[in-house]
């Protein structure tokens, strides 16, 4: 890789290179004075980046985040009980408002950091290898992500039209409608189809919540249709006999919902005053907090051990099914394009370097920018395609990435920030005892939760998959 992909030697306006090539800013007259640098080049650009306002970021920040797993929340819920689930999501979200906020005074440190790579180099002292490292688990955790999203429109295409055709056919459907919609180059511009993704995920859940309520009892759970394993019932903690693993994952697909930062660095790069990221921050963490803990309570209220992942499996009457899971199909699209831009952005501009195509109107520019959207959306459907059970890679991600991206980098840049004054007052010294808890949790999820990741996958290959690129039906 050319030594030019590094933050630190990107061309920058001539007036800040010496101020932001320092490790640390000696202000904040000084950082606002380098965003104001920042912006005032993007915006001499054709195609400009750094254009989004604090309202425009959250709804980003929205339509990423409401999305369908909180569906499976319900489930983790039926796992764990009670209180180690509610207990799990209040710590998680107090975890993901601590380290949104490292991050962002981090990125105020360092405003030329572009992506979660750039963030990666500087927090691991300006280190090549993390640098490369980090950019290996965000294309990576990104692109098999995506393929979770095309999967699941597969599988909503298969729920609403009965499964009237092959569903590798359904799949390619949604990879084609998912270049055509990533086409815009600006998260600005993404950030427009968010409003209309977080309003129908939205829906979908106030569906499902008014079915399960209505209907006389669930369909189905995993250990068989109601009703199999009795009455509906509720419970404080996990059942007889539930495995570790089983707790393990369902522990990961809480963490999994709450751990989206490994967009905020590219996010907070495209806006016009990132100083006012954390505005947009509370917004987000307002949502969320109802959504992840409020629908799958209810949920796990009328679903009891019958709850599924997604839930909207468990309805017992076909037509709530349909009606509540077709929402879905929105955010499902926007939220795949969301995490494309991303990646695409970090390969093209490592293609197109300091060229006039990187951020003009030309043929070249736009040729690459959709071949690099294709091959990642390809790549996507296969990952699609040829993995077993999407649920355990979900929980391989939540181990294996978000350990990194949740929490492992965010003590170290923590780390890096306030070294020498760890413990300098008793405000201090509390944040920095909640950052060890952070790293100890990262360092949990990548040991015993990777392990856990890891076993429920060779019991899914142990047990038989379904076979690569298969025509079977997917229906919820």
């Amino acid at each position: 890789m050319d030594t030019s992909n590094y933050p630190d030697a990107k061309q920058l306006p001539d007036e800040k290179k010496t101020s932001i090539a320092v490790d640390a800013l000696d202000s904040d007259d000084e950082t606002i004075g380098t965003i104001t640098a920042l912006v005032a080049e993007d915006h001499q650009h054709d195609i400009k980046l750094r254009t989004m306002s604090w309202q425009k970021a959250a709804w980003l920040l929205a339509g990423d985040q409401v999305c369908l797993a909180i569906m499976a929340q319900t489930w983790s819920l039926s796992v764990l009980g009670w209180v180690p689930g509610i207990i799990t999501m209040l710590v998680a979200g107090a975890l993901f408002w601590i380290t949104s906020i490292t991050m962002h005074k981090f990125i105020m440190k360092h405003p030329q950091i572009m992506d979660i790579c750039d963030f990666g180099y500087y927090a691991f002292g300006k280190s090549r290898v993390a640098y490369h490292f980090t950019a290996f688990m965000l294309l990576a955790n990104n692109i098999i992500l995506i393929g979770f999203h095309v999967l699941t429109g597969a599988k909503i295409l298969n729920t609403l039209s009965d499964h009237s055709t092959c569903t590798v056919v359904f799949s390619v459907i949604v990879m084609i409608m998912g270049i055509i919609m990533s086409l815009p180059r600006t998260l600005r511009h993404v950030s427009f189809m968010s409003m209309f993704s977080a309003a129908a995920m939205g829906l979908a859940i106030l569906l499902f919540l008014v079915f399960a309520g209505t209907e006389k009892a669930p369909g189905y759970g995993y250990n068989g249709d109601y009703p199999t394993v009795g009455e509906v019932k509720t419970y404080a903690f996990p059942p007889s006999g539930t495995t570790w693993v089983a707790c393990m994952n369902a522990v990961l697909n809480i963490t999994f919902l709450w751990v989206p930062q490994i967009l905020f660095p590219t996010f907070i790069s495209e806006m016009e005053r990132p100083q006012d990221f954390p505005k947009s921050l509370a917004v987000l963490a307002g949502i969320s907090a109802f959504l992840f803990i409020v629908p799958p309570s209810i949920g796990f209220r009328y679903l009891g051990q019958y709850a599924t992942a997604p839930a909207f499996g468990s309805l017992g009457v076909v037509a709530y099914k349909k009606a509540s899971f077709a929402f879905v199909i929105v955010p499902t699209l926007v939220i795949g394009v969301i995490y494309a831009n991303v990646s695409s952005k970090f390969i093209y501009f490592r293609i197109m370097g300091k060229s006039r195509h990187a951020h003009s109107n030309t043929v070249v520019g736009w040729g690459v920018w959709i071949a690099v959207m294709a091959v990642i959306w390809i790549l996507a459907f296969i990952f699609a395609e040829i993995i077993p059970s999407m649920g355990d890679f979900l929980a391989l991600l939540g181990a294996g990435f978000d350990s990194f991206f949740g929490f492992i980098f965010f003590a170290v840049a923590y780390w890096q920030l306030y070294r020498g004054k760890l413990f300098n007052g008793a405000g201090r010294s509390v944040m920095t005892v909640l950052h060890i808890f952070v790293m100890i949790c990262g360092l949990f999820l990548l040991g015993p939760g990777l392990y856990a990741a890891v076993e429920a996958i060779i019991a899914d290959y142990s047990t038989g998959t379904t076979p690569a690129f298969s025509c079977k039906n997917m229906s919820i």
